[in-house]
């Protein structure tokens, strides 16, 4: 059986979503908007932004075609330097990168300088939206052990609204939808199945408008990894909040190539292009205490070393 066979509740063919999202809004449909696609690697490079020579990314090439149908233009980059020109460009800036971009990378791309970091950080702070994907809360992670709750963190962790912890194995988990109206979020019921690598998070910003809940009932805990990450209550997953001027969206999800294929993540990762874009409006009051109470609740067993991203 293939990969995408395995999926649960996605529902939809993976280029027929678009009714599912809705169009633009007609005052917005001639602004034609633009994107910068941020990839690098520092220690490890998932399979879904891997190049083979000049050719695109299996990631870059669905991004490519789901902004396409609402008049987005994409811009991929691996090299840091970028954050050094002109962001102004952009109308949102979608990071798909892994570890802390300011260091050496394993495929050798030019790192973010310090001047680059606080320069888009500012652009979101003024107006710039943000949009996330996986290993994109994995970027400046704190030098504090893994499963301690910090209030203070790094300025990237504060704008994103969350950390990674530790990933286990990958496996089938139930997404819960705790925001039925967000865009993209719309048609997917009160919860679905994949199997994805999922991420365990913490440090999560008190204003968070939670979209989908990571249901850790029934994951399994074979391994001490697979325990520090989903052994605790319910915690967030996918989410969106404002920086400033600025619209942040994450999600969790995207380190297979079926899971980018699949309906509902490519239903989520449009919804959050769109708001991002500022194409629609969505209601991003914060809702984290509500659906889910004791996302904070970590296991009390510090580790003295950062976290390490694995396949």
């Amino acid at each position: 059986m293939r990969r995408r066979d395995m999926l649960l509740g996605t529902g939809a063919a993976a280029l027929g979503l678009w009714s599912l999202v809705g169009p633009a809004r007609a005052d917005e449909e001639k602004k034609k908007r633009k994107v910068l696609y941020f990839t690098r690697s520092v220690e490890y490079e998932h399979s879904v932004v891997h190049r083979e020579g000049d050719q695109p990314s299996f990631s870059e090439r669905i991004l490519t075609e789901l902004a396409a149908k609402h008049g987005v233009e994409v811009v991929s980059t691996r090299d840091g330097g970028v954050f050094d020109g002109d962001l102004d460009q952009y109308d949102a800036l979608v990071f798909y990168c892994c570890g802390d971009p300011t260091a050496p990378s394993v495929t050798g791309d030019p790192p973010i300088s310090p001047r680059g970091k606080d320069r888009f950080l500012a652009a979101i702070e003024a107006g710039t939206g943000f949009l996330g994907i996986h290993s994109a809360c994995y970027v400046y992670y704190s030098r504090a052990p893994r499963l301690e709750y910090q209030d203070k963190v790094d300025p990237y962790v504060a704008m994103l609204g969350g950390e990674f912890v530790q990933h286990g194995q990958q496996q089938m988990a139930t997404m819960r939808v705790a925001s039925p109206t967000f865009p993209g979020a719309e048609k997917l019921g009160e919860s679905f199945s994949m199997i994805d690598e999922w991420y365990g998070l913490k440090n999560f910003t008190k204003d968070l408008h939670v979209i989908l809940v990571q249901d850790t009932a029934g994951m399994k805990l074979d391994t001490p990894v697979d325990a520090e990450a989903y052994n605790r209550p319910p915690f967030p997953s996918t989410w969106a909040r404002r920086q400033g001027k600025g619209r942040v969206f994450y999600t969790a999800m995207g380190h297979r190539e079926d899971v980018w294929e699949s309906g509902a993540f490519q239903q989520i990762l449009t919804g959050g292009l769109l708001w991002t874009t500022g194409q629609v409006e969505a209601d991003v009051a914060p809702n984290l205490d509500r659906v889910a109470p004791q996302a904070r609740m970590l296991q009390n067993q510090p580790q003295p070393q950062p976290a390490k991203e694995t396949r």
